[in-house]
């Protein structure tokens, strides 16, 4: 079904917004999938916060237009996916992971805040840890030299009361 102007105005005001606080775009094709596994890769988009739509992609080069991924409409051909996401990893990680378990879903490029991204880019990005994993991580790694410092604390005290009852 075609849009009328209008629609087209629309559609494309509302990709502009969530591109211009966007950090990744992801481009797939997804021809030959069923509606049902579309569906599921919704809801995993959808629960990961990122923006996943099927458009037209003469609309997704005007809504890309004039912003760092307007390199990305090279790649916009062929019956695609957008996820676009705030998060820096999100979007390459739901279709990613997708794409590992439905072989019909091809991914076709990306775009890391102006870099364009091959599929092999993009799986690279995919695979680093969310950002509530990394933050964990870097506690963990600030915390390491206090802990063992405590450790180190309470190893020597135990030992100066094992040597207290003993003599």
């Amino acid at each position: 079904m075609s849009l009328n102007l209008n629609d087209k105005k629309a559609v494309v005001a509302e990709v502009s917004a969530k591109v211009a606080t966007a950090q990744t775009i992801v481009v797939a094709e997804y021809r030959g999938i069923k509606v049902g596994h579309l569906t599921q890769l919704r809801a995993k988009a959808r629960a990961q916060g990122v923006y996943l739509r099927v458009l037209k992609n003469t609309l997704a080069r005007r809504a890309v237009e004039g912003t760092v991924f307007a390199d990305l409409g090279n790649e916009m051909t062929g019956p695609l996916i957008y996820a676009i996401s705030d998060d820096a990893v999100a979007a390459a990680k739901v279709t990613f992971d997708f794409a590992k378990t439905n072989d019909k879903l091809v991914i076709k490029a990306g775009n890391y805040v102006g870099k364009t991204l091959n599929k092999a880019d993009v799986s690279a990005l995919a695979s680093i840890p969310g950002r509530e994993v990394l933050l964990a991580q870097l506690l963990g790694v600030m915390l390491a030299p206090v802990s063992g410092f405590a450790r180190g604390l309470a190893a020597l005290s135990a030992q100066k009361e094992a040597g207290s009852a003993v003599a």
